[in-house]
């Protein structure tokens, strides 16, 4: 995949396209999704937007401390109530696409940010 599709590209507006996987492009917000849902209480406010490079997968539930955004990301790492596997399998998934995740304040909530590796 050339930069311009991994970043995805304008359609119109507020519209874009992004080239990759469907099973593993779904598999990725399914577990995003997933995680908010677990996190940001019962009733939580997923968002997908464009990223300065990329697109972003926000939520408005309580964030991540920054000392967790990194570990938040191996395999097993969760609290009681999870696998540990879902954000370690977004991982992967953006690795795969050529792309790195990482995580923002979203002030309510936590940013996943994807863009080109």
């Amino acid at each position: 995949m050339d930069d311009d599709r991994r970043r995805g590209r304008p359609r119109g507006r507020g519209e874009y396209t992004l080239e990759a996987d469907p099973v593993r492009l779904r598999q990725l917000f399914q577990n995003l999704y997933t995680n908010a849902a677990e996190h940001a209480g019962p009733e939580p406010t997923v968002t997908v937007g464009p990223a300065e490079e990329g697109f972003y997968v926000e939520d408005d539930g309580s964030g991540i401390p920054e000392p967790e955004r990194e570990s938040v990301f191996e395999m097993g790492y969760g609290d009681e109530g999870g696998t540990g596997f879902g954000l370690a399998i977004v991982r992967r998934v953006a690795r795969r696409h050529g792309w790195r995740v990482s995580v923002e304040d979203a002030d309510p909530g936590a940013r996943f940010v994807f863009e080109p590796a």
